[in-house]
């Protein structure tokens, strides 16, 4: 059966990296003044030689967020459940390698931690893992998401990637949005970033999303880790990924990251460093490109980055994160993923969400309009 690899396999890196760099202004202009673009568009907005043109994709970028999904911004915050990993891969703090103590959240850890996130008005919840097939795998997460779906609305999962029978389950369970980063597209030098554990299977990894369409999950995240390649190029191939998607699983709905690489224990330098005025420009691409995708800003970017992306394409954003199990109330010293930049409190950063005149939503209307529809239609 197709999948993404089948046309993931018809581009070549290095054409489409020499085709993004040898974009002219008059390009970038032409993909301006169109009302619907497409990914050549993409491509010529991502360019250098969209960068004197930044501010007009801005102002573009704003009007079509606005108009599209008004002046909100989804709240939410991350579940670390476990640090416990069997991969090694060179950038992350959970790599097998990293000779640090390794802790898994029980039932009772997990109360803990929901009450400590709910005490402060989320809603959202997103459970990360490490990847740990033996102990943290589909029977723990079915077990904790039972535990925890009558405290919020909207639960997504960041986990390994799973099978199409597995990714079912959850959606059972009650799984709203599953997410998973491919890191970098670049094929040769994934293999030098993975080097042990099933992570280091890039053809897997590539067609997980795949798997979560079939199974249909309501929402998939997809993004790229923003430092192990070029940026340009990665952004182009996760871009293409995403059309691929929207056109074979149509009724899904889609959102896109941008983990730039943070410091974490024993973790490799940035190979690639894409600074703000980059980020931004990336951010308001994907949204002159797709005004459905979702886009969300994590508590990796900084204070400032973060007060003065929210009108130009956010859509969602995380407050008051802690990237290690137990971080909010059980074990704050446990092993974090990796630090945080925005360190402020979720009342601080709500607060400067309405100050730029956005409304923080705690509540995601579209899911509980769903579930009531659902009902009503049982009862039909």
């Amino acid at each position: 059966m197709k999948t993404f690899k089948s046309v993931f396999e018809q581009y070549d890196w290095n054409t489409i990296q020499s085709k993004i760099y040898q974009t002219t202004a008059k390009e970038v202009e032409q993909a301006l003044v169109k009302n619907k673009r497409n990914l050549d568009d993409f491509l010529s907005l991502i360019s250098p030689a969209a960068q004197p043109y930044l501010e007009q994709m801005a102002q573009i970028s704003h009007e079509l967020t606005k108009k599209r999904f008004g002046k909100t911004i989804q709240m939410y915050a991350p579940l670390y459940l476990s640090n416990e990993c069997q991969n090694i891969c060179t950038y992350c703090g959970f790599s097998l390698d990293n000779k640090i103590k390794r802790k898994t959240l029980t039932d009772s850890e997990i109360t803990l931690e929901v009450e400590a996130l709910k005490k402060v008005g989320f809603d959202h919840v997103l459970l990360v893992t490490g990847e740990a097939n033996y102990t943290v795998n589909i029977n723990y997460f079915l077990n904790a998401i039972e535990q925890i779906r009558n405290d919020f609305s909207i639960i997504s999962v960041e986990v390994q990637p799973l099978s199409q029978e597995e990714y079912e389950r959850l959606q059972d369970a009650g799984v709203y949005s599953v997410l998973v980063y491919q890191e970098t597209y670049h094929q040769e030098v994934y293999k030098k970033y993975h080097t042990k554990g099933k992570k280091s299977n890039f053809d897997f990894r590539l067609d997980t999303p795949d798997r979560i369409g079939k199974a249909g999950i309501h929402k998939i995240g997809l993004g790229v880790l923003l430092g192990l390649e070029d940026w340009r190029t990665d952004s182009f191939f996760n871009a293409l990924h995403l059309d691929y998607l929207q056109k074979t699983y149509w009724q899904t709905k889609y959102s896109v990251s941008f983990p730039r690489l943070r410091p974490a224990e024993g973790i490799i330098e940035p190979n690639f460093i894409m600074d703000d005025k980059d980020l931004s420009q990336l951010i308001c691409a994907y949204r002159l490109w797709n005004e459905d995708l979702e886009i969300s800003i994590s508590t990796r970017e900084n204070e400032k980055f973060r007060n003065n992306i929210i009108p130009l394409g956010t859509t969602s954003m995380s407050a008051g994160s802690k990237t290690n199990p137990g971080g909010y109330v059980v074990d704050p010293q446990s092993l974090e993923q990796f630090e945080i930049s925005d360190e402020r409190s979720v009342s601080e950063i709500a607060e400067i969400i309405s100050q730029r005149g956005y409304e923080p939503v705690w509540k995601d209307w579209d899911r509980t309009f769903s579930q009531k529809s659902n009902v009503e239609s049982l009862k039909a």
